[in-house]
């Protein structure tokens, strides 16, 4: 089992760790019972777990979000199916290994699946590019989606990207005339659509495949149209500021769903996805069966249309002294 890491406000957790595991190693090199002493000990760490985790500020969810042991779009794809068969290439002469998709089946029915993937270490990181999809990775989904269209195939898309790759190749390669065209295509897709953000959804890069009828979240997953270093570095011409930005930004679950932004929060295990990935497996699948069987009720006209109407209605303002009028502005938002 690789070894844990621990975030900076994890660091209570430390020493615990350090006892568990070595109590550990004493059961594995002799015969002597630590049953509860482990137990007593796990238990401890657990519950401070729990404690720490409660109260997170946006900036330390940004922290758990981009955990580098945190599920990837290939981790849950191999919780949910056996039969997952990747599809390659933009038929342009690429094929970005930061965007991936292809077609799988879950409880027996086929859906394709696409979604931004990171690296476990640097290595991999600089394979996927960070997650950083260029103008390829989006016209390669663009092509899945547009297959899925016609063989009536649902589409989930998983969001974990700090967005678009914004290099000069990718600019000279057309990066925002790709987005913009999924953007488009995707209001007029005859399927279901179901987006979860299962780490840190970022700009545009996030919505290149986020125009959905159903958005989901996990409770320690961001969304934001700028990272707070960008926002802090721009606002405040100081990126140091970035905890203050995260703030100001609202780009929690918590926040977005209040705001109509986002249709689910996804409870994640304590301390994070990266605690327990078949815990949260278990959840989003469930998550995305519950909301497509509801979707797959739709005509198609109508489907269509919903999805038309829910991005019309972001991004209305209201004016106000304070963020608390502004939420009591808001409807409380319907199952």
């Amino acid at each position: 089992m690789a070894k844990r890491y621990l975030l900076d406000f994890e660091k209570p957790l430390v020493e615990l760790e350090k006892q568990i595991e070595q109590i550990k190693e004493l059961a594995r090199d002799s015969e002597v019972d630590v049953s509860q002493q482990l137990l007593q000990l796990e238990t401890l760490a657990a519950r401070r777990r729990e404690e720490i985790f409660k109260s997170l500020t946006p900036a330390q969810k940004i922290q758990v979000a981009r955990h580098p042991q945190r599920p990837s779009t290939l981790d849950f794809v191999q919780m949910f199916c056996d039969d997952w068969i990747e599809l390659h290439g933009d038929r342009n002469g690429g094929d970005d290994m930061a965007l991936i998709g292809g077609i799988g089946s879950i409880n027996n029915r086929p859906v394709l699946m696409l979604g931004h993937q990171k690296g476990r270490d640097t290595k991999e990181n600089v394979v996927r590019n960070f997650g950083m999809a260029k103008p390829g990775g989006y016209r390669k989904a663009l092509r899945l989606m547009q297959h899925a269209n016609r063989f009536a195939l649902p589409i989930l898309t998983f969001i974990d990207t700090p967005g678009a790759y914004a290099g000069l190749k990718a600019e000279e390669q057309g990066q925002g005339e790709a987005i913009a065209r999924n953007l488009r295509e995707m209001f007029g897709l005859k399927v279901p659509i179901v987006a979860t953000v299962i780490g840190e959804g970022g700009s545009g890069g996030a919505l290149g495949i986020g125009v959905a009828d159903r958005l989901l979240m996990f409770e320690h997953s961001v969304y934001t149209v700028a990272s707070p270093e960008a926002c802090a570095s721009i606002l405040w011409r100081d990126a140091a500021k970035a905890p203050e930005a995260a703030s100001a930004l609202k780009i929690t679950g918590k926040d977005l769903l209040k705001l109509g932004i986002i249709d689910e929060v996804l409870q994640e295990p304590s301390g994070g996805n990266n605690w327990a990935p078949l815990d949260a497996g278990n959840t989003l699948k469930e998550a995305i069966e519950k909301h497509l069987n509801a979707l797959l009720q739709m005509p198609e006209d109508q489907l269509i249309e919903e999805r038309y109407k829910k991005f019309r209605v972001l991004g209305k303002f209201i004016e106000a002294n304070n963020i608390e009028e502004i939420y009591s502005e808001i409807p409380p938002k319907t199952e």
